[in-house]
C-alpha cells in the first residue's frame, strides 16, 4: 500500500506492516477493542501503534469504517485551516488511521491502525462537555468554534482527544457534526451543534467575529465526557422482532 502524500496537519502510519496484540487489548469502548502494536518496517519501524476493531455484534460495524475515514478527511481539512491561521504557536495534527486487513489467524478481518498517542487526554465531547480549565483544553474548544465558523454553520469538529507533545498536539477519533448528519452515528446533527454551543463559552483563543448559532434551543442531551452515538430513528428499525441477528 503506497503512503499518502505528506500533509502538514496529518500524523500517518508510514508503514505497511505491524504486529498487534489482539489477544490482549489494553482498553475498549462501547463497541470497539483497542490493542497495542509495533510497526515492522518503514520510517516508523519499532515505534508503537494501536489497532481498533469492533466487538462481536456491534450494531454499527457495517458502515463504521467508511464514515470514520470521511470524518477524518474533513477533520484534516479543518485543522489545516486552523494551523494556517496561526492562532496558537504550535500546530495540531490529526492521527490518520487507515483500514488494514489482517493476516494469519485473523485473515481478512479489517481493523483501524494508527500511531500510538502518549499522555492521552480528552478535551471536549460531542455533547458540549469540555475540559476548559487548561490552556490546551481552551485551544481545542476554540478549534471547535473555528470549525463552525469556517463552514458557515454547516459543520462542527468536536469530541477532540489525544496528546500534547513539545512541538505539537495530536488528536484522534474526532467527530464531525453536520446539518445533514452525513458523518455517521456520532454526528448528532443540528440538535447536537445547538447543544454544543449552549454549553460553549468563548475564551481567549476564540474570535468575536466567528459565527455562532442564532436562537439557541434547550439542549436535549446532558453534556458528558464520553462520545455519544445517536439512537436509530423509528423509521430505520426493523419491521418485526424476528429475523437474522
Amino acid at each position: 500500500m503506497a503512503s499518502r502524500e505528506h500533509r502538514v496537519s496529518v500524523r500517518e502510519n508510514m508503514s505497511e506492516v505491524a504486529h498487534c496484540e489482539f489477544d490482549d487489548p489494553f482498553t475498549s469502548g462501547a463497541f470497539r477493542w483497542v490493542a497495542m502494536g509495533i510497526y515492522e518496517g518503514g520510517p516508523r519501524s519499532g515505534e508503537s501503534c494501536v489497532a481498533k476493531w469492533f466487538k462481536d455484534g456491534a450494531v454499527y460495524k457495517k458502515r463504521f469504517y467508511e464514515r470514520d475515514i470521511l470524518a477524518l478527511d474533513e477533520a484534516v481539512s479543518i485543522v489545516q485551516k486552523w494551523n494556517d491561521a496561526h492562532i496558537v504557536n504550535k500546530p495540531i495534527l490529526v492521527n490518520r488511521a487507515e483500514v488494514w486487513v489482517c493476516c494469519g489467524e485473523r485473515e481478512g478481518e479489517k481493523v483501524l491502525v494508527e500511531p500510538f498517542i502518549e499522555n492521552w487526554e480528552k478535551f471536549n465531547s460531542n455533547t458540549g462537555w469540555s475540559e476548559d480549565g487548561t490552556p490546551w483544553g481552551q485551544v481545542m474548544q476554540a478549534l471547535s468554534h473555528f470549525s463552525y465558523h469556517i463552514n458557515r454553520g454547516k459543520k462542527l469538529l468536536c469530541d477532540l482527544q489525544g496528546g500534547v507533545y513539545r512541538d505539537a498536539a495530536v488528536i484522534s477519533d474526532p467527530v464531525i457534526m453536520s446539518a445533514t448528519r452525513s458523518f455517521g452515528v456520532t454526528d448528532l446533527g443540528p440538535q447536537g451543534i445547538n447543544d454544543f454551543f449552549v454549553h460553549h463559552e468563548c475564551n481567549d483563543y476564540c474570535r468575536p467575529e466567528w459565527w455562532k448559532p442564532r436562537n439557541l434551543r434547550e439542549p436535549i442531551r446532558a453534556p458528558v465526557q464520553s462520545t455519544t452515538m445517536a439512537i436509530p430513528t423509528r423509521c430505520s428499525r426493523p419491521q418485526s422482532t424476528y429475523g437474522r441477528h
